[in-house]
């Protein structure tokens, strides 16, 4: 294994458990590599810090796989790696059949993502030096979950910085790329093939589990990128009298509805419809809901887009809260990392200024059990998540 030599002047992120090292921390590198080698890592002083893979073509050169010296970079530590993360799951979540299984650098393995559907296992593999162990990477997933098939859905741009192609298809075994899967109580098709990430938002399980208290039997809600249906199902699963369902995207409307009917819940609308314009439409109609639900996808995707995502934000916030009844509850959502917490929150406190709303917040929440994320490593904090009590300002 070659060395990797780093900077004097440098910030100890590594030290502290941030698992990336960028071109800009290394000072040299000892020894031949080929890309997706395997490295130890040193500070300035020679001390042993790490081990990891290095990719020269990533701003990111260095994934670390380990900070303990002892560990060997072999196929059984990958596959004692993926059955560790799995009995966190099984562990945290008791029973669980479907959920993230595998994310990436939380579970100390960087740029692998597996997410499972019930028999079905749908993987990403998202950097060179996991490219370079698939082999080990799925005969690790065949011994620890047994499934019926793997599916890869790496049609995902973030390869092509790596140096790889985008591709999908199964990967072992064949099965139906539509699975339904239970969550809360709650089942859901999931289309692995063609669905949004891998088919499916785990990260909202404790979040949509957290619209209980919130509803009644004379509760009416509104769902505004609703997207397949998630939380509005949770709605109607905990007794909403009404719902309504509203997406710009006609395929996420008809999954919605499969949802909604396989459920046997009969009680929803569904609207096709830029969910900007609804919102501004139905404040000038005067509506109001019980419950209205903001859950956007990324507004901001770098820190130059943040101004204008906050922008956004508050646009949909405001008029979602004027369509909040007096006393209802708003559950709002940004899944943008670059939309800081600090800057969420103020976002929605000037969104209800202006709508002339006292707020009260009953519900702070990010990513569920089966996203944990690294101390060190703020990249992995992106999810915000807020339910507030709405009363109108006079």
């Amino acid at each position: 294994m070659a060395n990797v030599i780093l900077k004097r002047q440098r910030k100890k992120r590594l030290e502290q458990g941030h698992p990336w090292i960028f071109q800009s921390e290394v000072d040299r590198i000892e020894g031949d590599i080929t890309p997706g080698d395997f490295v130890d890592v040193y500070n300035h002083q020679g001390y042993w810090l790490a081990k990891g893979y290095i990719n020269p073509a990533s701003q990111i050169i260095v994934r670390v796989l380990t900070q303990n010296p002892d560990d060997e970079l072999n196929e059984r530590f990958f596959v004692e790696r993926i059955r560790q993360a799995w009995a966190y799951r099984e562990r945290m979540i008791p029973g669980v059949r479907s959920c993230r299984a595998i994310y990436g650098e939380a579970d100390f393995l960087p740029g692998l993502i597996v997410d499972k559907y019930e028999e079905i296992l749908v993987v990403q593999i998202l950097t060179l030096g996991m490219e370079r162990r698939k082999d080990w990477i799925l005969r690790g997933l065949l011994e620890v979950f047994s499934p019926k098939a793997v599916y890869l859905r790496n049609d995902v741009s973030v390869r092509e910085l790596e140096g790889l192609k985008q591709e999908k298809g199964f990967w072992y075994q064949q099965a139906e790329t539509e699975v339904v899967i239970e969550e809360n109580g709650v089942q859901y098709i999931v289309d692995i093939e063609n669905g949004q990430k891998t088919g499916f938002f785990f990260d909202q399980r404790q979040n949509r589990a957290a619209l209980r208290p919130l509803i009644g039997p004379e509760t009416t809600v509104l769902d505004c990128f609703t997207h397949t249906g998630s939380f509005m199902l949770n709605a109607c699963l905990y007794g909403a009298k009404h719902a309504t369902a509203v997406d710009i995207s006609e395929h996420a409307i008809e999954t919605a509805k499969r949802n909604a009917a396989l459920n046997g819940f009969t009680n929803i609308d569904f609207v096709v419809a830029n969910a900007f314009d609804y919102l501004r439409e139905s404040v000038r109609a005067g509506r109001q809901w019980d419950v209205v639900i903001i859950d956007p996808p990324a507004f901001a995707k770098s820190a130059y887009a943040v101004p204008k995502a906050l922008r956004g934000y508050k646009d949909i916030n405001l008029n979602g809260l004027k369509l909040v009844k007096d006393g209802g509850f708003f559950v709002t959502s940004s899944c943008s990392y670059h939309v800081r917490p600090h800057l969420f929150q103020e976002m929605v406190a000037a969104a209800a200024f202006d709508a002339k709303k006292v707020l009260r917040q009953v519900y702070w929440g990010g990513a569920g059990y089966d996203h944990p994320k690294l101390l060190a490593a703020e990249e992995g904090d992106y999810l915000k998540f807020a339910i507030y009590e709405v009363r109108s300002r006079r």
